[in-house]
């Protein structure tokens, strides 16, 4: 969703080519079955349709069906869920919203993700691929509602992106653009409290420093924003503690001084048994025996990433979210040797390879992060009502204070964490002129 990137810089006078250039990745994602198997995802549908084929003749033949589906579900959802603030009842009365409301059963929300690409596809391992979708918001395709069958539209039809120079070109612009606006950017600088009088906000503490001010958009996550930086609202805060987190991750980042033809920008690595996966991640609350595995190569766009005849390798894993005091430093350990002995199964040895690596586990998405319970994506979609039950953008407990970022409205990823920053600025905006008229 380029154009919500576009359209921001656009909105403060600038051409977002001036800042970020954006290539297109094709194949989109390069997929590896248990069983040996490879696909190359495509955004072209005649490519697509190729790639499945060798799987299931008719998988491929209804697969511009379940585009079709993917589709009519974004063209009734998207104008409410995605680029509204969906908890503003005042707004949503419009027309347009109103007619997504009144389809609310052609959106499949009654099946689940699985159940709903299941009645498209055959083949396990296709069924497999367009599951993964469900992990894009931290869910499980088993539980989640198959609305959720969005995200293939998004990908496949609006297309898939590399920011060149990497995401921090991203931060980087984004900053510059502010600066140039007159917003000042304070870092280093640990907010101890949001301040309030009980019935709206009155300022920050900031390093022990009181700043004042008549609005404070957060975007922290907001389950932690309750716990930490809050005093009072026992009851709203233990209603969100009461929400399941989405799942979480375990990321290895690796330099590999070796070179692989045969791997792509984006790379997964499927499990044998994918709903034992969900149920170890969401149910068990361990790390799963066979983790799907995802390798993002970003050094296959950008040569630069890497020294020559190196990769640079960001590994990630669907973990679950942190209870209890787990040792997560020991479990990773484990976790590492599994996805080496996975790689080297599918023909990538790269134990006596990697030269420089790292990790971040869940703990540490807790602990440098501060998200909720190291969860990734706030809170989880396994259930219909998820949509209604994210934390709005405008907080119902105390004026001027608003939301934005991955545990809020619309959602996690770049382009729904931008668009829940513009509905919090344009609710601040709103109230601000009706305060002042």
């Amino acid at each position: 969703m380029p154009f919500v990137i576009d359209e921001l810089f656009a909105f403060a006078g600038f051409s977002r080519e001036e800042f970020l250039q954006f290539a297109p990745i094709e194949p989109i994602c390069r997929y590896f079955f248990d069983d040996g198997a490879r696909l190359d995802a495509s955004a072209e549908v005649a490519r697509m349709k190729a790639e499945i084929a060798r799987f299931s003749p008719h998988d491929a033949a209804r697969y511009e069906d379940f585009l079709a589906y993917s589709r009519r579900i974004y063209d009734l959802t998207a104008e409410i869920f995605l680029f509204s603030p969906i908890h503003e009842i005042k707004k949503n009365l419009r027309s347009q919203h109103l007619r997504a409301l009144a389809n609310i059963l052609h959106i499949d929300p009654w099946r689940t993700v699985h159940q709903g690409v299941s009645r498209f596809f055959e083949d396990e391992r296709v069924i497999q691929l367009f599951d993964r979708y469900a992990t894009y918001n931290g869910s499980n395709p088993y539980r989640a509602p198959a609305t959720l069958n969005i995200i293939p539209h998004v990908e496949y039809t609006l297309g898939s992106f590399y920011v060149r120079g990497g995401l921090r070109r991203l931060a980087q612009a984004l900053e510059s653009v502010a600066t140039a606006a007159g917003v000042q950017i304070s870092t280093s600088s640990k907010v101890d409290r949001i301040l309030h009088d009980g019935k709206r906000v009155t300022g920050l503490l900031v390093n022990g420093e009181r700043i004042a001010g008549d609005y404070v958009l957060c975007g922290q996550d907001v389950v932690v924003a309750f716990e930490q930086l809050l005093e009072g609202f026992n009851r709203r805060r233990n209603k969100l503690k009461r929400l399941e987190p989405s799942c979480s991750g375990l990321v290895f980042l690796w330099g590999v001084n070796k070179q692989h033809a045969s791997l792509q920008h984006h790379n997964i690595f499927f499990s044998q048994n994918y709903r034992r996966e969900f149920e170890q991640i969401f149910e068990q609350r361990v790390p799963p025996e066979d983790p799907t595995i995802y390798v993002a190569l970003t050094s296959k766009s950008d040569p630069e990433h890497a020294p020559a005849h190196a990769e640079n390798w960001f590994v990630l894993l669907n973990m679950p979210y942190v209870t209890g005091e787990s040792d997560w430093r020991h479990e990773a350990k484990a976790v590492r040797e599994c996805v080496l002995a996975k790689l080297q199964r599918h023909g990538f040895d790269i134990r006596d390879n990697i030269e420089v690596e790292n990790m971040i586990t869940p703990r540490d998405f807790l602990d440098l992060y501060l998200s909720n319970r190291g969860s990734i994506y706030g809170i989880s979609s396994n259930s219909r009502s998820t949509a209604f039950k994210r934390p709005a953008n405008r907080c119902r407990e105390l004026k001027g204070l608003y939301f934005a970022g991955g545990s809020t409205h619309p959602g996690g990823g770049i382009p729904l964490v931008m668009l829940s920053g513009r509905m919090a600025a344009e609710l601040i905006l709103e109230n601000s002129r009706s305060s002042s008229g």
